[in-house]
């Protein structure tokens, strides 16, 4: 007999492909029951809710996301190297849930149902701010929102390509999204 956790990362599994593939909204739950072959009362035994089930998908993304950018507020480097160094971490973070990032862009609805639209756009201005400092004019938000929003965006249109290939040409145009380097 299949451990609970065993039972409930196959749940989440199963949950985000068919999540990604077809939209949160878009997916019901006996899909999601008849596929691992368990009823829905097993289902509901798991996960009391498709929210539930849904935040648990996306929750190791919001936890890693929030240490993330905690950990680089202690020591934040802007300069060219401290820079890329963030860009190229950032991108393997995101790299490393572009499965639940593609669920939530073709679903956005979800970023809603789970309060976190707000914490998105909180760690983005975090994010910028490490990388220009507290004084940001518009320029380099606007900066900063094409390099960060693109290079997440790389890990998603391009993840059937290998990391080292994405990754590379992903950063390297970030870096140049976000012009010359300055010291704080």
């Amino acid at each position: 007999m299949a451990r609970q956790s065993d039972t409930r990362a196959r749940i989440q599994a199963v949950a985000r492909e068919l999540f990604a593939a077809q939209g949160v909204r878009e997916t019901s739950l006996r899909q999601i029951s008849d596929r691992l072959g368990l009823t829905k009362p097993a289902l509901y035994y798991h996960f009391a809710s498709r929210e539930d089930l849904v935040r648990s998908i996306v929750q190791p993304m919001v936890d890693d996301l929030e240490r993330f950018v905690a950990a680089r507020e202690k020591t934040p480097a802007r300069d060219a190297a401290g820079r890329r160094l963030l860009l190229e971490d950032y991108f393997e973070l995101m790299w490393r849930h572009r499965e639940v990032t593609v669920m939530v862009v073709r679903d956005l609805s979800t970023l809603a149902d789970l309060d976190l639209t707000e914490r998105m756009f909180d760690w983005r201005r975090r994010l910028t701010a490490l990388l220009f400092g507290p004084e940001i004019s518009a320029a380099q938000q606007i900066r900063a929102t094409v390099a960060l929003g693109g290079m997440s965006d790389c890990t998603v249109e391009y993840a059937h390509l290998p990391l080292e290939q994405v990754k590379d040409t992903a950063v390297e145009a970030a870096a140049a999204a976000l012009g010359p380097a300055t010291t704080p």
